[in-house]
């Protein structure tokens, strides 16, 4: 349940919102790709070995994967543009951090501090989910989503000119630089969301998934280095699993839980998660293939010999068709819903993949991959975060579009570890230590992201169909502004039933699910109970339904009740029964 204000920040929020968040979006984006260019450098330029500098990258993927979800959930407490405003600053003091220095232990620190900036996208996709009428929501959302890989896009080859002519200090320089604009612009034409969850911080949830989430990917970024079966990797393996399973047993005895697992639990959010996994693996690989093929000497025999710039533009259109596709979506999800557009981006993603096994023997094949595969990326990332929005109560949207990101997070993690082995260990050896990729470990890795895409295929045809309720098409149709728009949500919420779930004595009963049953049988809408035991359920269309609510601890309670479609709420308590019952 939500505590809101009036609709002002709604009336307030303008045609700049949507650019601005989508832009920090991609200033993200940028923070994360800057260093791709000199990866193969980076031992080198810190003096250090060439293990000790894989800890640039593994240090802002460990604290981009902890500050997500726990960003997400201080927005939905404390303001989302508050903590969006201040991840991005957290960034820019790392980036600076990072541009004044060539020692390792504070080129970690900076980067670490940079990935903090990671929580900007579900902070993003919830600030638009609580400020934009209906028929901006979807194309919006499909933006912010799509923007992480647009701005990877664009900045691989902005990073390689600027590494190739200046000091590559200047990229930490330019990320704090667009930092600083981000949160100008953000300050400037954002207003922060009237919503907010109600309940506190978890704070010993927060530091048990932040150490399960290192001891999980700890191993599976360092696991190449250290051995896969060696006593360390797989003693990580087996702390995080411990870990992460105390930290579920208390997560679902809390009040106000960082993360709602029974939330997360539901089969549309659960099946979501899983396909966003799938997803991040089959974005990344196209991102480690292509630019090392582009830039192998011709002399190999399959490289194609191309400067570090020209193999960043050949990968650029990946980016750009993601940003195109977003109205593309818009339509699409409009029609047919969301799971049906995530479908279509799977299959699309497929095709790109399957059809670049036997395009990789000219530049201009390298562009048409990457144009295919942007297409079905962008179309599968919009989709992610709006049916994860569709599944879960406004005040849970920060910290589930934040667990969503973290699912992302984890697919790009493990590609990088599997990609990275496999083109390791398929490396042609020319003697002194040098190892090049081979064209068959390039292909292998296209077949392993086919079948990953293949696996989320199959997730989200499992996902259940989500039919858009008469009022929402009728929302659609008729609302040609933001306040007809603002006025038709509020007549939703007005047109539906509220009250308080109680126990047999007539305390409030917190985190009860109510269920809304139409006629036909079929679940119209649930919900989850406040720390009051208060709830509300909007209805999709007049006529007869069953509120059914159930608690731990108690037996379940159906109330029939007739809506009859009137401007006012019914209001309708629930009582439960007072025994308890077995799980």
């Amino acid at each position: 349940m939500t505590h809101t204000t009036p609709d002002h920040a709604t009336r307030r929020a303008g045609g700049a919102v949507v650019p601005v968040l989508a832009f920090a979006g991609i200033v993200v984006a940028v923070m994360q790709t800057l260093l791709v260019p000199v990866i193969k450098d980076l031992p080198q330029l810190l003096g250090t070995a060439p293990s000790n500098a894989t800890w640039v990258l593994t240090s802002t993927l460990l604290s981009g994967a902890v500050a997500t979800p726990i960003m997400g959930r201080l927005g939905d407490l404390y303001g989302k543009r508050r903590m969006l405003i201040l991840s991005l600053s957290v960034m820019v003091v790392g980036a600076l951090v990072s541009a004044v220095t060539s020692q390792l232990l504070l080129m970690i620190v900076g980067r670490t501090l940079q990935g903090f900036a990671m929580g900007a996208i579900p902070l993003g996709i919830g600030l638009m989910r609580d400020m934009l009428p209906r028929e901006r929501l979807a194309s919006a959302m499909a933006l912010m989503s799509s923007s992480i890989g647009v701005g990877g896009g664009l900045a691989l080859p902005a990073a390689a000119l600027v590494a190739q002519h200046t000091d590559w200090h200047a990229l930490f320089y330019g990320a704090a630089g667009l930092g600083v604009l981000a949160i100008g612009l953000t300050l400037l034409a954002v207003p922060e969301s009237p919503a907010r969850a109600k309940g506190s911080f978890d704070h010993p949830g927060a530091v048990g998934l932040s150490a399960g989430l290192v001891l999980l990917l700890l191993p599976i970024t360092k696991g190449s280095d250290w051995g896969w079966s060696s006593g360390t990797t797989l003693g990580l393996f087996g702390g995080a699993l411990a870990v992460l399973l105390l930290w579920g047993v208390y997560e679902l005895r809390v009040p106000a839980p960082l993360v709602d697992l029974r939330t997360t639990a539901r089969r549309e959010v659960l099946l979501t998660n899983l396909a966003s996994i799938m997803v991040g693996v089959s974005f990344y690989v196209v991102s480690l293939v292509l630019p090392q093929l582009l830039q192998l000497p011709t002399a190999t025999g399959y490289g194609l010999g191309q400067s570090m710039v020209v193999a960043g533009l050949c990968v650029a259109p990946l980016g750009l068709t993601m940003m195109f596709t977003a109205p593309v979506y818009a339509r699409l999800s409009a029609r047919y819903g969301p799971r049906t557009t995530l479908i279509i981006g799977l299959m699309v993603i497929a095709v790109g993949y399957a059809g670049g096994l036997g395009l990789m023997h000219a530049a201009w094949q390298t562009i048409i991959t990457s144009m295919v595969l942007g297409a079905g990326i962008g179309l599968a990332y919009s989709s992610l975060p709006a049916l994860i929005v569709g599944a879960v109560p406004a005040s849970e949207t920060g910290a589930a579009n934040g667990l969503n990101t973290l699912m992302r997070s984890i697919g790009t993690s493990v590609s990088s570890a599997v990609i990275g082995m496999v083109l390791a260990n398929t490396a042609h050896d020319l003697g002194g230590g040098v190892a090049v990729p081979t064209m068959h470990g390039f292909r292998v890795s296209f077949l392993i992201a086919t079948a990953a895409v293949l696996v989320g295929l199959a997730l989200a045809v499992f996902l259940p169909r989500t039919p858009r309720p008469a009022a929402a098409q009728h929302t659609q149709l008729r609302a040609s502004s933001e306040e007809d728009a603002v006025l038709e949500r509020a007549e939703e919420v007005l047109r539906g039933f509220r009250g308080r779930v109680l126990d047999a004595s007539g305390a409030p009963v917190a985190r009860a699910k109510v269920t809304l049953i139409d006629r036909r049988g079929r679940q119209a809408g649930s919900t989850l109970s406040d720390v009051d035991g208060g709830y509300a359920l909007p209805v999709p269309s007049e006529g007869p339904y069953v509120l059914a609510a159930r608690a731990a601890g108690h037996g379940p309670l159906a109330s029939a009740a007739t809506h009859a479609g009137d401007e006012r709420p019914v209001e309708l308590d629930l009582p439960l029964p007072g025994e308890t019952v077995s799980a």
